[in-house]
């Protein structure tokens, strides 16, 4: 019975994010992902060209399913747009409370690891923030406009907030300490409730 050549390209993706979420980029050799994926190193490279471009496609494919989920979040039909905007933030503080002290960050791990190590990496993490950063501001707007968010400048709030959010989960990280991510939704609803006039 022959595999699937994507469905093995997506299991080798799967199984290196596995790891690297874990070890980082930089202390997962090959020879770790073969064993883990349990594939030879002909299929490796049969879809990769090297380890760089495997990394590469761990984080669009990372960012493929996270993109969907927040899809998913601000779609809903319910509430308005504060309740989905929020559900999102706390999509966020029980995914890194619960996987972050697994290391499985992995915008979080790889950030700091790879933006001066490879370019083709850094591009490919900062596409997909920007994306990410993108729905936020579209989510505020929509909240602005069914008026249960206040008059902010839609991009520089929604860029602001992914940035506490990414600081408040690596210091998560170091200090292991739920209440790190709390205040960061504390914050968010602060900044949600009120004007921002700096930001106007």
């Amino acid at each position: 019975m022959k595999t699937d050549p994507q469905q093995t390209r997506q299991h080798i993706i799967d199984s290196g994010y596995n790891l690297i979420s874990s070890k980082g980029f930089t202390h997962v050799g090959l020879a770790q992902i073969l064993k883990f994926a349990d594939v030879p190193k002909g299929s490796f490279y049969h879809y990769f060209k090297s380890k760089e471009q495997f990394g590469e496609e761990i984080i669009n494919s990372f960012f493929d399913s996270y993109l969907a989920i927040i899809d998913q979040l601000f779609a809903a039909k319910q509430g308005n747009g504060h309740d989905r905007l929020m559900s999102y933030w706390l999509h966020w503080q029980s995914t890194q409370t619960s996987e972050c002290n697994d290391q499985k960050c992995l915008v979080v791990k790889l950030s700091a690891e790879v933006a001066d190590l490879s370019e083709a990496m850094r591009i490919a993490l900062n596409k997909g923030s920007t994306a990410v950063i993108a729905r936020i501001a579209e989510a505020i707007e929509a909240g602005i406009t069914d008026g249960s968010i206040p008059q902010v400048h839609p991009q520089n709030t929604a860029e602001m907030l992914y940035q506490l959010w990414l600081g408040a989960s690596l210091r998560n990280k170091l200090a292991r300490d739920p209440a790190v991510l709390e205040r960061a939704l504390a914050m968010t609803k602060s900044l949600l409730a009120q004007p921002i006039s700096a930001m106007k």
